[in-house]
């Protein structure tokens, strides 16, 4: 933690307050009662999922879903990130999903994470621990990291959307 954090931390904190009493009035709250910073996050959110039409005479809104995860989830930690390679592409096909998972994560760590996060249950979990490559770096032979691999098998109609902000 840096000197300056706390200064920070506490204008964050401020705004977020000022911008949840300001929510309140517009929706007809007593005055005085001011809304917690989760609540302002929330409202935040809220407002953030209306998205404008592409035709002006149109004026559709989109809900997007968001799943909340527990304060003390450590489903991040699991689900490293997902593998996003060409085999990975054709498995996705087949309904199988790959991800790069912490090297301490076993089976069921995964599959709680992933229906935590992605809102669907899996119907398997296979697990690879890949070995680094060994590669040259100039005169000197270097390796890669070892890391693990999952792959989530998910039952048939159900999907992930992995590639939404790409």
């Amino acid at each position: 933690m840096g000197i300056l954090d706390r200064w920070t931390k506490n204008k964050d904190a401020e705004k977020l307050k000022k911008n949840a009493v300001k929510t309140d009035e517009k929706k007809s709250v007593p005055s005085g009662v001011v809304a917690s910073e989760k609540d302002a996050k929330v409202q935040k959110n809220e407002t953030e999922a209306v998205k404008p039409a592409k035709n002006k005479t149109e004026d559709k809104k989109v809900e997007v879903k968001k799943v909340e995860v527990a304060a003390g989830s450590i489903s991040h930690k699991v689900l490293i990130r997902p593998l996003i390679t060409e085999k990975a592409a054709i498995m996705e096909s087949n309904n199988k999903y790959n991800f790069l998972v912490a090297a301490w994560a076993d089976k069921k760590q995964i599959m709680a994470a992933v229906e935590e996060l992605y809102g669907t249950k899996p119907e398997r979990v296979n697990v690879i621990n890949v070995q680094g490559k060994v590669m040259r770096f100039g005169r000197s032979m270097g390796r890669r990291s070892d890391f693990k691999k999952a792959i989530v098998t998910l039952p048939s109609g159900k999907t992930i959307n992995l590639h939404e902000g790409v």
